[in-house]
């Protein structure tokens, strides 16, 4: 069983295609019920990803046996400080490592980027997410930014 973990374009269809599933689940979690297509392109309007190229992030597409199964992605916030954002995997392909290797495919893109800390918010109904960063190492810190979808933040240093 193999993973792989590649530097993409947001634009690919696979890109797209993950973008559009983190969305879906994310939000449904949230709203309890499932997005509607229309509620998941907005949400995907000028949501910021094409900061997510160097020099300013990398976007990552995570692959089992050459499928898509998830992505991820890091935002330089300043010359030190990387955020992690959009890491999904699809719920078939959870439980087989391949989070655990996204994430840290995620810290070596940080690091080439400058990044010396990486840092994240998240909300604490997911708690999937919340126990995987924890298990890398990442601990609470306090807010260093706000918004509606934001209950908890984390840092780690790289």
């Amino acid at each position: 069983m193999t993973w792989t973990f590649s530097p993409e374009r947001v634009d690919t269809p696979d890109a797209t295609s993950l973008r559009r599933d983190y969305y879906d689940d994310v939000a449904s979690r949230y709203w309890k019920r499932p997005a509607t297509e229309a509620e998941i392109d907005e949400g995907l309007t000028n949501d910021g990803v094409e900061k997510l190229t160097p020099p300013t992030g990398q976007f990552l597409v995570a692959r089992f046996e050459g499928k898509p199964a998830g992505c991820g992605g890091v935002l330089m916030l300043d010359g030190e400080r990387a955020e992690l954002t959009r890491v999904f995997l699809r719920h078939a392909f959870r439980g087989a490592g391949g989070a655990s290797g996204l994430l840290r495919t995620l810290e070596d893109e940080a690091r080439a980027l400058g990044a010396r800390r990486m840092v994240l918010n998240t909300r604490l109904d997911l708690v999937e997410a919340r126990a995987l960063y924890t298990r890398h190492g990442y601990v609470e810190i306090p807010a260093y930014c706000t918004g509606p979808y934001m209950d908890i933040w984390y840092g780690k240093e790289l």
